[in-house]
């Protein structure tokens, strides 16, 4: 069996945070190999690392990314970052070397590490009201774990309570008095610093220094306990403003469905009633008539007649209720009358005229 190697090396330079499947590069061109061959010489990646980030597809003869490479993970602050392995071929045996080189993409955030951020404690720098113009305040301190330029930090001051007072390095973040402190200036100052890299996009983190112009200590104790106290205060007002926001726009909702469902209620029964095939029957009072002409209820009403012997006029009025004489609303024609009478009560004269009373 006869075995060859072959010392040829191949680099490719690649960014980090590269996407599962990539393509890295064509090995079969580079290396000088036809397909036949890396599927023939079965073609294969050799490497001593735990994690295998590349894959070579023989069918293609492309090397492409199959695990995610983050520069830091892999490097640390070493640089440049690169790992290598290498593409073995059989019958005959061949040896490729392969080296991958790692670009840094600015992936990352500057990190503060002083003034030390926490909401338990609050830290403030002093400074004495003799204190000069150029008087060293404080140092914000800041790290990046990307590398070359976008490792590259700026400070710059973004606001503060008197900012005629301090300034900030561009590229030592030393806060530093830009004129002389006298008896006017707050004790309390707060100054806000941004922090910014280098990178394409730019990133960046922010940091609050705390400062006490004040020549004793318990001036600044006093001053600044009543600045927690503010704090606090700052903050559950934001709760409680949120907390109110949220039960107003709740009850808004709430109305607004009920509103919608008594709309949405009312609208099918009337629709219901719409398509009833019931008959509707009115109402009348009672002792009223039916003034419609529709015939369905009758109102009988009794009456008496009384005569005199010389007048021809008649007089009638309600009384009880009598068998004898009655009176009939015909609903058939509006303002009628019926008279029912019995064959003892026959009046003696037909023309004389009738008054209701």
């Amino acid at each position: 069996m006869h075995s060859h190697i072959v010392s040829g090396q191949i680099r490719y330079s690649i960014p980090e945070e590269m996407k599962k499947g990539s393509l890295i590069g064509n090995v079969a061109q580079d290396l000088g190999l036809d397909l036949k061959r890396l599927r023939a010489g079965r073609a294969r990646i050799v490497t001593g690392e735990s994690i295998q980030y590349t894959e070579l597809q023989t069918d293609k003869g492309i090397l492409v990314v199959s695990e995610r490479i983050d520069r830091e993970e892999l490097c640390g602050d070493v640089t440049p970052c690169s790992f290598s392995f290498e593409i073995i071929l059989e019958n005959p045996m061949e040896l490729h070397p392969v080296k991958i080189m790692i670009q840094d993409q600015n992936d990352n955030a500057p990190q503060v590490l002083y003034p030390v951020q926490t909401s338990s404690s609050l830290v403030a720098e002093m400074v004495p009201r003799s204190a000069d113009v150029g008087y060293l305040v404080s140092k914000v301190v800041a790290v990046d774990v990307d590398s070359g330029q976008n490792a590259w930090l700026s400070y710059k001051l973004q606001k503060g309570t008197d900012r005629a007072l301090f300034e900030v390095g561009l590229q030592n973040g030393e806060i530093r008095t830009i004129r002389q402190v006298n008896d006017k200036d707050a004790v309390k100052q707060r100054l806000t610093v941004v922090v910014e890299d280098n990178g394409q996009p730019s990133r960046s983190a922010t940091v609050n220094v705390n400062v006490a112009v004040a020549d004793s200590f318990p001036e600044v104790l006093s001053e600044f306990t009543d600045f927690t106290h503010d704090k606090e205060y700052n903050d559950n007002l934001t709760f409680y403003l949120v907390l109110a926001l949220a039960v107003v726009s709740f009850l808004f909702i709430t109305c607004l469905v009920v509103i919608i469902s008594v709309k949405i209620y009312r609208w099918r029964q009337s629709r219901i009633l719409y398509h009833s095939n019931l008959p509707v029957i009115p109402y009348y009072p009672p002792r009223y008539a039916d003034t419609l002409g529709t015939g369905t209820l009758q109102h009988v009403y009794n009456y008496e007649v009384c005569r005199t012997t010389d007048s021809r006029k008649s007089d009638c009025k309600f009384v009880r209720p009598c068998s004898q004489n009655v009176l009939i609303m015909d609903p058939s024609s509006t303002g009628t009358m019926q008279r029912m009478q019995s064959e003892n009560n026959t009046l003696d004269e037909t023309d004389s005229p009738l008054e209701v009373s």
